[in-house]
């Protein structure tokens, strides 16, 4: 293949070079169709090595959350089709998933409910710090937050 047949350089392929990178990053976050001109098995390997490295920042955002599940598994599973939003949000968005199924370890409700009363997060926007006082429960675990200070009330 020659420089100019590349299917990221311009003239190379079919579409502009934006729209060509555009659908290599898709293939790559969220399983959509490979681009043509791309090797299909070499991105598949590539997208599993970018999944991987993500659940391992998810863990060290979220170390309770990875520690009670078959991680990097369950994460894996659960992000293939999902963009990433940083590590913080991917793992306060599947902690919320798990706990409103019911399937969150008690160890990972205290990392949720620690976090959601000392941090506003509604799921869209960048989360932030809470200023004022909060009661929250996650998987049996109810956390208590006054002035910055941080307590569990009760774990079941």
């Amino acid at each position: 293949m020659t420089r100019a047949d590349h299917p990221l350089q311009p003239g190379g392929g079919v579409g502009s070079l934006a729209d060509r990178q555009a659908g290599l990053v898709a293939a790559l976050t969220s399983r959509s169709r490979v681009p043509e001109g791309f090797d299909a098995r070499l991105i598949e390997v590539a997208r599993v090595a970018l999944l991987r490295k993500r659940a391992g920042e998810v863990a060290k955002q979220w170390p309770m959350l990875a520690a009670g599940l078959a991680w990097p598994r369950v994460f894996l599973e659960w992000a293939a089709t999902r963009p990433t939003q940083g590590s913080l949000r991917d793992g306060w968005d599947l902690a919320r998933e798990l706990a409103a199924e019911g399937a969150l370890p008690a160890m990972a409700g205290e990392e949720l409910a620690t976090r959601e009363a000392t941090m506003k997060y509604d799921g869209e926007s960048a989360p932030r710090q809470r200023r004022g006082p909060a009661l929250r429960r996650a998987a049996g675990v109810v956390v208590l937050q006054i002035a910055g200070t941080v307590r569990t009330i009760r774990r079941a």
